[in-house]
């Protein structure tokens, strides 16, 4: 009997590509995306990226509530918004790259940390998404001056996004784990943003609600979207 590459316990019924071998139809569906990189033209890859998407998604939305929380009570709704403005520019990078992975979003987040350091020095160019992440900062900072946490608060909340996309991506080399639960999240509990993201790209206006409990005396920030008056197509 073939066993399962990953598990090395159930019968391997799976041809796998990435692991160049037979998988068990349980570790198939539980370890796609989130711990195994499926290369996009396997044949099991579509049939259960959504629901696998959905899945980590409602992983990810008590873990994520938590985490919008903490930021409130480190610098409030400015704070929120920075995180929140990275959410945005991810999914809609990624929202349709199957390729796209966990480190990339790091990598992103550890640069744009670096350039807003007063001791920053340019040095080598920036990885695709990280050049692309900084772009959109530096236009939302022009747009809504008014939304944007002070210098000084901003390294720290870069540095806790860093760990909480760390952890819960995991260890698994190239994960997709915290990119697949973000657009399964979005997807989900919010159709009608990542409708409108898929349709028009336009990530400068549009805020992904947090879900969060504002510090006590704080306000419930604006939640910008498709409906909202102060969205421009």
């Amino acid at each position: 009997m073939s066993k399962c590459l990953y598990c090395h316990q159930r019968k391997g019924k799976r041809s796998c590509p990435a692991l160049g071998g037979l998988i068990c139809p349980h570790c198939c569906g539980e370890s796609r995306i989130a711990r195994i990189a499926c290369p996009s033209d396997c044949s099991y890859l579509h049939a259960g990226m959504d629901y696998q998407q959905k899945r980590l998604g409602e992983q990810l939305a008590p873990l994520r509530r938590e985490f919008y929380g903490q930021l409130a009570e480190l610098g409030g709704d400015k704070a929120v918004a920075l995180f929140n403005l990275v959410e945005v520019v991810a999914f809609g990078y990624f929202q349709d790259r199957r390729d796209g992975q966990d480190a990339e979003v790091v990598a992103g987040l550890q640069a744009l940390r670096r350039s807003l350091s007063p001791l920053h020095v340019p040095g080598a160019p920036l990885p695709v998404f990280a050049e692309h992440l900084k772009k959109e900062y530096e236009t939302f900072k022009k747009q809504q001056p008014q939304e944007m946490v002070e210098l000084q608060s901003a390294p720290e909340v870069l540095d806790r996004a860093v760990k909480f996309v760390s952890e819960f991506s995991g260890d698994a080399f190239q994960s997709q784990r915290f990119l697949q639960a973000l657009i399964g999240y979005v997807r989900t509990a919010h159709p009608e943003i990542a409708e409108h993201l898929a349709r028009h790209g336009d990530r400068k206006s549009i805020i992904i609600p947090g879900q969060f409990t504002p510090p006590p005396g704080g306000s419930t920030p604006h939640v910008h979207g498709p409906g909202c008056e102060h969205h421009h197509h």
